[in-house]
């Protein structure tokens, strides 16, 4: 019988961002990796103390980057339970940065994150306790949640009938290295913020070398995470171009993952995701895309896949993951 927690449904993290969160020399601010890292340990801890059991992470989705965190800023990342099935949580994420000198936070992002309880010993899924709205935000945030599924399975839906095997002229660059003991968390497996980093340093690097320029992620679509890492992995990170805006280039970035004895052609896809990049001067303005333009049978099929995915964004329109707020102080 599910039961109904008294635990906090809310999580905030607190701490300042430092040089070592900037991906490269030059930078505006952080990294969208590294943003996306911090959003996942904070969803993490707010799954695990709502659940009182290990949590993988299943799907993060609907990320938008609204503006740099520079280092040196106190950052706070705010996450709260909005929706409860059998075994999941999804979970909205706010990310709030200040200069602490003047104290006032500002959102520079925020996401949904779906986690999945797992039982410790079997690795079984495990039944989490309900979330039951307790005041007119909760039920908004329930709302928001509730909003967001038919999206989501529509997109699955679209992404599982793309192929990336065929030829391509597509900008692509893929990253491989083994997974370490630094990468895990207390459940033994790589963490899916480490992952997510891992996404972003290749897309980025990808979209430099193709425009020339220095890039910065803007959006995120769906991550979906289709089985754990392990320390010891042979990980492959496939970053491919799969259309170009006037201003925009969307990438699609595959990790794949194994035992590396088993050689490159038995990796299996562990996370995939579609992530937009921007170019950028040094004084931060946006700048024109170089074009791709693709030819071969499944780069344009890639390409038409791409527009696919914003269309039906665009259609759904579901409900903004927090309202716009005032800026608030820090206590």
């Amino acid at each position: 019988m599910t039961t109904v927690s008294t635990k906090s449904p809310k999580v905030t993290l607190r701490f300042l961002a430092v040089p070592t969160d900037v991906l490269m020399a030059g930078s505006h601010g952080v990294s969208g990796g590294r943003v996306l890292e911090w959003i996942d340990k904070a969803a993490y801890a707010c799954a695990v103390q709502w659940s009182a059991t290990y949590c993988v992470t299943a799907y993060v989705g609907h990320i938008h980057f609204n503006r740099p965190i520079p280092s040196g800023h106190m950052v706070e990342v705010r996450s709260r339970v909005a929706m409860t099935g059998r075994s999941s949580m999804h979970i909205v994420n706010e990310v709030f940065s200040a200069d602490p000198r003047e104290g006032v936070f500002t959102r520079a992002c925020d996401c949904l994150v779906i986690f999945v309880a797992k039982d410790t010993a079997t690795g079984k899924t495990q039944e989490v306790p309900k979330f039951v709205p307790a005041n007119a935000e909760e039920r908004r945030v329930l709302d928001t949640a509730i909003s967001r599924i038919d999206l989501r399975k529509a997109i699955e839906v679209e992404m599982e009938q793309q192929t990336y095997e065929g030829p391509s002229e597509a900008p692509r660059l893929v990253n491989r290295f083994l997974a370490k003991p630094m990468d895990i968390n207390w459940g033994g497996k790589v963490h899916g913020g480490t992952a997510m980093e891992w996404i972003d340093e290749a897309g980025a690097a990808c979209t430099m070398e193709w425009s020339g320029e220095h890039t910065v992620a803007v959006y995120a679509g769906g991550i979906r995470f289709y089985r754990p890492i392990s320390i010891g992995d042979l990980i492959e990170v496939d970053a491919r171009m799969m259309r170009t805006d006037t201003r925009s280039m969307q990438m699609s970035v595959h990790v794949r993952s194994g035992n590396p004895r088993g050689g490159r052609e038995e990796l299996k896809t562990a996370i995939h995701a579609t992530v937009t990049y921007l170019s950028m001067d040094i004084d931060g303005n946006i700048l024109p895309a170089r074009q791709f333009i693709p030819r071969t049978t499944e780069d344009v099929k890639l390409s038409e896949h791409a527009s696919k995915l914003r269309e039906l964004r665009a259609a759904y329109s579901p409900t903004p993951l927090v309202p716009q707020s005032q800026p608030n102080h820090i206590d």
